[in-house]
């Protein structure tokens, strides 16, 4: 088995235990991150009806024309998911990492996200 084939096996039974116990609802929906080797994601998913609520990237304009590394791009992502969420009426989120080590551009975006007024 390739070494590739082995870490991304691996992330996805720890995606699979995690995912076992964390659920989203409406009222505390589930915030998952996703981070390839440049950008990162973060979605706001309902599990109960299976619909993603709201959505942050580091995609976004305000967030890809500023050049900066990647665990300062994650807290940038964090506080815009935040920020959103607040205006939309959601205080409350489970925290997804979606099988990821939480280090790195995983903990510099949830500790963003907490700093913004978020609450998980």
């Amino acid at each position: 088995m390739a070494t590739k084939n082995q870490k991304e096996y691996r992330r996805l039974r720890i995606k699979m235990r995690i995912r076992k116990i964390v659920k989203g609802t409406v009222q505390r929906p589930r915030m998952t991150v996703f981070r390839s080797n440049m950008n990162i994601y973060v979605q706001l998913i309902d599990d109960q009806t299976g619909k993603t609520l709201l959505s942050a990237s580091s995609k976004e304009t305000e967030i890809a024309q500023a050049k900066v590394t990647g665990i300062e791009q994650a807290k940038r992502v964090g506080a815009a998911v935040a920020k959103k969420a607040i205006e939309a009426g959601i205080n409350d989120v489970v925290f997804d990492r979606n099988g990821y080590l939480y280090h790195g551009r995983v903990k510099s975006l949830a500790e963003s996200a907490r700093e913004a007024g978020l609450k998980f």
